[in-house]
């Protein structure tokens, strides 16, 4: 895998790569996917770099199955002052697992800093299925959210902040009213509403409750981490902090390490099996029970064009 700048010759490339990486995670219609590619991808824009503005793009190159090297995945960053933030990142659903999200991610937080960002950012659109976790495996916490206008769309999006930044100061707080945050706890963006129960009076917290409350089949914990099973005998660890949503319960990423790095494929909490498949266009489905990848929660659109 080679990370670099693109060229004007990769900008349909890049383009391809961003709609179907969209059209595979995002609950968005065709239209609003559209108006999002020619906002932010149209004209020379997907070929940005510090050097000449005040974002940047960077694309991985990569082989799959032997095949000629390709524009797997791209990443756009953004610099405001000392503030960074990782705007956009995308791989293409045939070159997911290799980890060059990861590989994406990384290399734009050092470039971020590379230009004097002190602070560093992630956003995403709250209608990605999928990218919310990928945010809280590096420590990410959710910030807030706030409105993002693409032509005639205005759609809610995510904003995160590295765990090691300082707290926040009123110079600070005036930048996030500015740049339209609605400063929010996780829990709150995803409905909850922190109220006091007579367990939190005895000392469990709502987190110790939800844990409590989702059931993983079949697993039994290893230094606090659950694990399962294969048909073969292999043991693999379930990362709960992966989530992929079901239509009867969520798929968790489960690995062969306690460390999660060697992936292995999915866990379905539905029924405990790892017996669960995912497509070239990243739709994922467990053949034990059938239950089958679907938006979040609250969410509902037709998947005919996924």
């Amino acid at each position: 895998m080679e990370l670099r700048e693109p060229t004007p010759d990769d900008a349909d490339r890049v383009r391809e790569v961003v709609r179907s990486a969209m059209t595979t995670s995002y609950a968005l219609s065709p239209e609003q996917i559209e108006t999002i590619v020619e906002a932010q991808f149209g004209d020379d824009r997907p070929t940005r770099d510090f050097e000449g503005s005040d974002a940047a793009v960077i694309v991985a190159e990569s082989e799959v199955n032997g095949g000629p090297s390709t524009i797997a995945g791209v990443v756009v960053g953004e610099l405001d002052g000392d503030e960074g933030e990782v705007r956009w990142l995308f791989v293409d659903p045939e070159h997911r697992g290799a980890g060059i999200g990861t590989e994406l991610f990384e290399t734009m937080v050092g470039a971020l800093r590379d230009q004097g960002a002190e602070r560093v950012r992630a956003s995403t659109l709250e209608a990605n299925m999928e990218g919310h976790g990928f945010f809280e495996r590096f420590e990410y916490e959710r910030l807030g959210v706030r409105q993002a206008e693409f032509g005639d769309e205005s759609l809610e999006e995510y904003v995160y902040v590295e765990p090691s930044a300082d707290e926040e100061t009123e110079a600070e707080a005036e930048a996030e009213a500015e740049a339209g945050i609605d400063r929010k706890t996780k829990a709150e963006a995803d409905g909850e509403t922190g109220t006091a129960t007579e367990a939190d009076a005895d000392g469990e917290t709502d987190a110790d409750e939800a844990e409590a409350e989702v059931d993983l089949p079949g697993t039994e914990r290893r230094d606090g981490v659950p694990t399962a099973t294969t048909d073969d005998g292999r043991q693999v660890y379930v990362d709960r902090d992966d989530e992929l949503s079901g239509e009867e319960a969520p798929f968790f990423a489960a690995y062969l390490d306690e460390e999660f790095t060697e992936r292995y494929g999915y866990y379905c909490a539905y029924c405990g099996s790892l017996d669960v498949t995912e497509d070239t266009m990243g739709r994922v489905e467990c053949d034990e029970c059938g239950n089958t990848h679907a938006a979040r929660s609250g969410e509902a659109y037709d998947d005919s064009y996924l």
